[in-house]
């Protein structure tokens, strides 16, 4: 069993700036593509950011590309989401979410789940 938790959302205005982090217990990360989820209100929840088990390869939305950088560190267990010039369209609900594939992870299927953290983007 993996369990993931999720720190560092907030409220922003636009074009701020907001890191969320994953910690990752109950086996070792390095195993698993890692990745970011948005819900917004009353909307399903879709992908944002991935990341491979060594890092080397990350996957992102199209609305966030150039925007947010995903990362990992696998010796301390947590996964990062950096999000520069942030809109009020990126406002939701953020998840993190583990799994052994990147098209399942994507779909999603099958995932481990964070409870997520709130992100508000607002003047």
């Amino acid at each position: 069993q993996v369990r993931l938790v999720e720190s560092g959302g907030g409220l922003v205005q636009p074009g701020g700036s907001l890191r969320l982090s994953c910690v990752v217990s109950g086996r070792t990360s390095r195993f698993y593509v890692m990745g970011w989820f948005r819900q917004a209100p009353g909307e399903e929840r879709t992908f944002v950011a991935g990341i491979s088990g060594d890092g080397e390869s990350t996957w992102y939305k199209d609305s966030v590309k150039g925007r947010f950088t995903i990362s990992r560190d696998n010796p301390t267990e947590t996964v990062y989401l950096q999000m520069d010039n942030l809109q009020p369209a990126d406002t939701g609900v953020y998840y993190c979410a583990a799994n052994t594939q990147i098209w399942d992870l994507r779909m999603p299927r099958n995932n481990f789940w964070g409870q997520g953290t709130q992100v508000a983007v607002s003047s």
